[in-house]
């Protein structure tokens, strides 16, 4: 009896042994794309031309790279304020050259179609879009321009617009000190932790028991230095992306913990900065299913890694 006992007892450690490596062991992080990913497409000439590579070396000062999922309605005004700052910057300073990378993350509408019309306007040297297959989830779209971008400096802004792109200057002075004495790597982290007395006031009891039960998991996690991780605006140096985003498993909400913990194990210097933000209306993060999605994400981070499951340093 005893036997049968201990038979079903180890059958069912070895079931859980066996959900949880299947949780936590995805494909390698740079080989989950289709290869027409590779590619951008000149709605003027029709042609389609492959997309640089991350290891390259630089070739224009910033890279931003805006996600965007169902952003038809959104992401005009964001692209107009963005485009506006830039060309203001390389009108005082023309070594000021910039890119933006529209990563269309799976979108049925016309998301890849608004796009366009900027890709048009401004020629594929300023405008890229890049059509994702499937919807990956903000952290596979960000992954995904990140690693195809070409700036010294590369940003990543949320396609609502909700931070003010005119802060990009406070981050880029932080992150050009900072860089001076860290071996070139570092990240700027923008950040809405001076307003949390004001969303806590305006946010409901539920709201506000999740947010407090997000913090908690990232101090479980190992990110306990940094307020808020999940603001969509954070300016990397070229040699930070590159240690990082070829590392990146999460590939929806909880990207941005994994992405912080990684920077931290690597010793790569950060700062957060405040910045300006407000709330734009049309989110796609659903309360219960994203908070669930994020819980569940942040599990996989802690005991992935710290099992040895997932690797740091997978090059490109």
């Amino acid at each position: 009896m005893e036997s049968t006992y201990l038979s079903i007892l180890i059958a069912l450690v070895l079931g859980v042994i066996g959900v949880v490596i299947i949780l936590l062991k995805p494909a390698k992080p740079t080989q989950r794309w289709f290869s027409n990913e590779n590619y951008y497409k000149d709605p003027a000439s029709n042609k389609t031309t492959k997309f640089p590579s991350l290891a390259n070396p630089h070739s224009v000062h910033l890279s931003v790279i805006v996600p965007a999922y169902f952003e038809e309605s959104r992401i005009s005004k964001m692209l107009d304020e963005t485009i506006t700052f830039l060309e203001a910057k390389t009108k005082q300073n023309k070594q000021y050259t910039w890119e933006i990378i529209i990563v269309d993350d799976g979108s049925t509408d016309r998301t890849s179609s608004v796009s366009l019309e900027y890709v048009k306007k401004h020629g594929t040297d300023r405008i890229r879009l890049l059509s994702l297959s499937l919807n990956r989830g903000k952290g596979g779209a960000v992954q995904r321009g990140m690693l195809c971008a070409r700036g010294k400096y590369l940003l990543f802004a949320d396609a609502d617009g909700a931070t003010d792109i005119n802060d990009l200057d406070r981050l880029m002075d932080e992150v050009s000190s900072l860089e001076k004495t860290s071996n070139g790597k570092a990240i700027g982290i923008g950040s809405r932790a001076h307003m949390v007395h004001d969303v806590v006031a305006k946010r409901s009891l539920i709201r506000n028991i999740l947010m407090w039960g997000f913090h908690l998991f990232v101090k479980i996690v190992g990110v306990p230095t940094i307020k808020d991780t999940q603001c969509g605006f954070k300016l990397f140096t070229r040699s930070a992306a590159l240690d990082l985003f070829p590392n990146i498993h999460i590939e929806r909400w909880a990207f941005d913990v994994e992405l912080l913990w990684l920077a931290r194990k690597k010793n790569i210097s950060m700062k957060e900065i405040a910045v300006n933000w407000k709330e734009i209306p049309g989110s796609k993060m659903s309360l219960v299913g994203s908070s669930l999605q994020m819980a569940r994400d942040m599990f996989r981070i802690r005991c992935a890694y710290l099992s040895g499951i997932w690797k740091i340093d997978n090059p490109l």
